[in-house]
């Protein structure tokens, strides 16, 4: 069985960590970002629907869905998801970003078989790098890979914000609905003066995850993990199968590690293993003499988001 939910408003739930094929304990690719009232979908591959059923996440929990690239593993279970989406009747739309260039794909797979769509799905394929989302809390871009076809890897980030001083909005007579005023409209006037919330607040950094799936050591994954809270990246491999990664467009748990540490990322969560490690304790080896803070994935794990850094 799968964990049981635990609270928490920005969390990674692992639905899956297989790459290729599944095994007996790890399903194919499925990752959802819990983010406040948001729900990101990554690369639902094959038995996604049954593993958010054990990790009781809903299918209304979803408001976007993110594919890197149309390989079976990373967009087979789209399929049954768009059916359960109209199952369940999602009163939301859901956002769906994937390649433009895999379209054909995206279609067989959303009217794959017979049944009644209720549910109101909204594409997005992308053309090119660059913003891809814009929110009232954060924005999401995507970034090229280096894979055997196209890939595009994701980052969800925050907007930068503030955090208001009790004592200084005291002194500033700031107070009640006037609290409000100034976090809406960035200024307000009291008692004939000026006040801004520069003046009574401190800097609070907006918080980030990214996401980078079955590519090679890229500028593109540098590019996602630099500086992020929380990176999700493919350890396909071992570096004694270092050749055999780059062959076939993916990486070891080493060179992820190295991304992490060298783009300042501060946790650092490794997944999409081969089916040829029936334990995960060299990943674990592996990157941790390279970067601080890794998370080998499992199936069923629930990873908070780190706190968000002091200004």
């Amino acid at each position: 069985m799968l964990n049981p939910p635990t609270v928490s408003l920005r969390e990674l739930v692992v639905l899956g960590t297989s790459s290729q094929v599944p095994t007996r304990y790890r399903n194919h690719n499925g990752y959802l970002l819990r983010w406040d009232d948001e729900g990101l979908l990554f690369d639902p591959g094959e038995g996604t629907q049954r593993q958010m059923i054990y990790a009781e996440v809903s299918a209304s929990a979803v408001t976007r869905l993110l594919i890197t690239h149309f390989h079976g593993d990373h967009c087979l279970g789209f399929a049954s998801l768009c059916q359960r989406f109209s199952l369940d009747e999602v009163p939301h739309p859901i956002h769906c970003h994937y390649p433009a260039s895999g379209q054909v794909f995206f279609d067989r797979m959303r009217q794959a078989s017979i049944y009644r769509a209720r549910a109101t799905l909204v594409p997005h394929p992308i053309v090119e790098p660059g913003v891809i989302a814009e929110t009232t809390g954060f924005n999401v871009t995507c970034e090229r890979l280096d894979h055997g076809v196209e890939t595009f890897g994701y980052r969800l980030q925050e907007l930068d914000g503030f955090t208001f001083l009790p004592e200084k909005l005291r002194a500033a007579g700031v107070e009640g609905p006037a609290v409000g005023e100034l976090a809406r409209n960035g200024e307000i006037h009291v008692h004939g003066r000026r006040i801004s919330a520069a003046d009574v607040s401190i800097p609070r950094p907006g918080q980030s995850v990214a996401f980078v799936m079955d590519t090679r050591p890229c500028e593109g994954a540098y590019a996602l993990a630099r500086g992020v809270d929380l990176l999700v990246i493919e350890s396909t491999y071992l570096e004694t199968e270092r050749r055999e990664a780059h062959d076939h467009g993916h990486m070891t748990a080493a060179q992820a590690a190295t991304i992490a540490r060298d783009a300042g990322a501060r946790r650092v969560v490794l997944t999409h293993f081969s089916q040829r490690y029936t334990s995960l304790d060299p990943f674990v080896a592996e990157a941790g003499a390279i970067h601080p803070d890794v998370v080998v994935a499992q199936d069923g794990m629930r990873i908070p988001v780190p706190k968000r850094r002091r200004p």
